[in-house]
């Protein structure tokens, strides 16, 4: 059975305009004005409602070991929560770390996806240690079909990796054809920091962020691009926050590097004084790169109007109110991360499009079709067109509506976003044309959700 949708205002990141669109055997067949359909179609109404490309949360983690503990959310939730906010495709980040084998690493987390994500979803390889067996192992999952690796400059013996090994991982990303995304800054200073404060007895969530400074992200952003100009490698910043480091993508930039900019949804909202009420409260604000000083907010949202941040992703990490108070004493022990992958589009659109700081094809771009350009799923993924997967949101911009923990669908008892107003909402979302989501509910299939396989990019 065929689907149509009818009478909606369809918005990519290249254009505007009213059309019908039809959708068979998952994927768009046509796009029209006054489109008939065969008898037993589904119509869906979209008068008044933009239709948007599904779209793409480039950072997440669902299944994810950290700090003794485990985030949340399984893809069961993680998917559904995404799916009602919109989001019909994520890539996360597959984390073993530094004493974990690569391989078995990434079997693990394909194994935990598998029949249970209701979007579609791919990953992106971290490399939390570089030898020769590592090495053979990267190889092998890039012919998996995986075309994104993963660093961290931060994380010193769990996750992170030493300048050394970070110059022979962007040779053979060079080599391979993949992009290599970065968490940047600096592991060294930042365990000075934290140490020198817990000894003078600063050990409250508020030392979070002095721990981690904005100097110190502008450090590792631009050891980053240093190190793929040096080697001629695709490079792509993870959850940038703050303006001194912008200045140093901005700058490698200038300068001829590859190298894009992602900043995720908190950063753009919350500042550092969520993690300075103290107790709690404040300890569920505690991520990495930390929360920042308000005046960072402007210098990022004109960054991504004028399209110098590429994407806008969430890094989605939840862990609930008793996991963070496994920091109580010590923040340095604070699971870091906060649940984001329900909320980003509908925040992103009220407060970038709706409040009047960002336009449509940006939005679009930002939230959906650059990752899909990045990451090798464009144009099955990230646009509307035929031959496309049939992703779809129909977007009602009338909706009105406060976020809260008591109607959220991600897996956790608090949400970071508490009280935002929103402006609008997606009232129908399917997945390659199977429709999973209505007015806010899931409706669909469970498990629905692929592997995405990508191909090598070669930039």
């Amino acid at each position: 059975m065929g689907l149509l949708i009818k009478n909606g205002e369809i918005v990519t990141a290249d254009s505007r305009y009213k059309a019908d669109i039809y959708v068979e055997d998952e994927t768009v067949t046509r796009i029209g004005r006054d489109l008939e359909a065969p008898p037993g179609t589904e119509v869906i109404d979209a008068t008044g409602q933009y239709v948007f490309p599904g779209f793409i949360d480039p950072h997440v983690h669902i299944y994810l070991p950290f700090m003794a503990t485990f985030a949340k959310d399984t893809h069961q939730t993680g998917s559904i929560a995404a799916l009602v906010g919109g989001t019909t495709t994520y890539i996360e980040m597959c984390c073993p770390s530094r004493g974990d084998d690569a391989l078995e690493g990434y079997h693990l987390w394909k194994s935990r996806a598998e029949g249970q994500s209701a979007c579609d979803y791919t990953f992106h390889m971290s490399v939390t240690k570089f030898d020769d067996r590592t090495e053979a192992q990267l190889r092998e999952i890039v012919k998996d079909g995986i075309n994104s690796f993963k660093i961290f400059l931060s994380y010193k013996n769990f996750f992170g990796v030493d300048d050394g090994e970070m110059y022979q991982t962007l040779r053979l990303a060079k080599e391979l054809g993949v992009i290599v995304t970065a968490h940047c800054e600096n592991a060294e200073l930042v365990g000075r920091l934290q140490q020198s404060l817990l000894a003078e007895g600063k050990t409250g969530p508020e030392w979070h962020e002095p721990s981690r400074p904005e100097a110190v992200e502008a450090e590792g952003t631009h050891r980053f691009a240093t190190f793929l100009e040096a080697t001629g490698a695709t490079g792509y910043v993870v959850h940038l926050s703050c303006k001194p480091a912008l200045d140093a993508a901005m700058a490698a930039k200038s300068r001829g590097v590859p190298l894009y900019i992602e900043s995720v949804i908190p950063h753009f909202l919350l500042d550092k004084t969520y993690a300075e009420r103290g107790g709690v409260e404040a300890m569920k604000y505690i991520m990495s790169p930390p929360l920042r000083d308000k005046r960072n907010q402007k210098a990022l949202w004109d960054a991504l109007a004028m399209g110098f941040i590429d994407t806008v992703g969430t890094d989605h990490c939840p862990f609930d109110t008793e996991q963070k108070r496994m920091g109580e004493g010590d923040f340095t022990k604070i699971p870091n991360g906060i649940p984001a992958i329900e909320d980003r589009v509908n925040l992103l659109y009220t407060y970038g499009v709706s409040r009047g700081q960002l336009d449509l094809y940006r939005f679009v771009d930002a939230a959906s079709t650059k990752a899909a350009k990045l990451f090798g799923l464009f144009p099955r993924k990230g646009t509307i067109a035929v031959g496309s997967d049939a992703d779809l949101v129909v977007y009602d911009p009338h909706y009105r509506g406060t976020i809260s923990a008591r109607t959220q669908h991600v897996n956790n008892d608090y949400n970071g976003f508490e009280g935002f107003e929103i402006d609008g909402r997606p009232s129908v979302v399917t997945v390659r044309g199977k429709v999973q989501v209505r007015d806010g509910q899931f409706v669909g299939e469970q498990g629905r959700g692929r592997l995405l396989r990508r191909e090598p990019m070669y930039f």
